[in-house]
């Protein structure tokens, strides 16, 4: 899990939209991006100005699977004359 602070009004909002709706985030923080999903976005209620905490937890990057193509059944660019 990553905790981290933020005073931002904007990513606040972004955060909660993402985990009301089950969204992956993807933030910042010292040169390495972390994704997940929003676990909890707590308000800091004594500060001045306001902070949130918020929690992510971190998700695996997904794999593609490397899946051959078949090949096409006419040829694109043959003479059918």
């Amino acid at each position: 899990m990553f905790t981290f602070e933020t005073a931002d009004q904007k990513e606040v909002r972004r955060f909660r939209i993402a985990q009301f709706n089950g969204r992956v985030v993807s933030v910042r923080s010292g040169g390495s991006t972390i994704a997940g999903h929003v676990r909890s976005v707590l308000e800091a209620e004594s500060s001045v100005p306001a902070r949130w905490t918020i929690t992510i937890v971190q998700s695996e990057p997904k794999i593609k699977p490397h899946v051959l193509r078949p090949a096409p059944r006419v040829r694109a660019f043959e003479d059918f004359y």
